[in-house]
């Protein structure tokens, strides 16, 4: 991706704000990320040994996994999970009225 230009993440799992939790099953539905790129990047090296005892086989590679830089910008949240939820109200039971015939 080139440097400077901007990605949108529609895969969101989680947004936390303070207290308010919004959690996915499996993705939260509306909800995504846009990010800007800061350009590519190299991993730290990793060596890859080979070896096989009392043949002489030896082999040693390295790698470098590459990487693009991602700065959040800003994260928007589906427009249910802006409402305030209403605290559920507790029904009573139905009270039962004898008559006594």
């Amino acid at each position: 991706m080139a440097e400077g230009g901007t990605v949108e993440l529609d895969r969101v799992l989680l947004i936390v704000d303070g207290d308010r939790v919004t959690a996915g099953t499996p993705t939260v539905d509306g909800a995504k990320v846009v990010a800007t790129s800061q350009g590519e990047g190299k991993g730290k090296k990793i060596i890859v040994f080979k070896y096989k005892p009392k043949v002489r086989y030896r082999k040693k590679t390295g790698h470098r996994q590459f990487y693009t830089r991602l700065v959040i910008d800003k994260i928007v949240e589906p427009k249910a999970a802006q409402v305030e939820p209403t605290k559920k109200v507790r029904r009573r039971k139905k009270e039962v009225i004898e008559s006594g015939a």
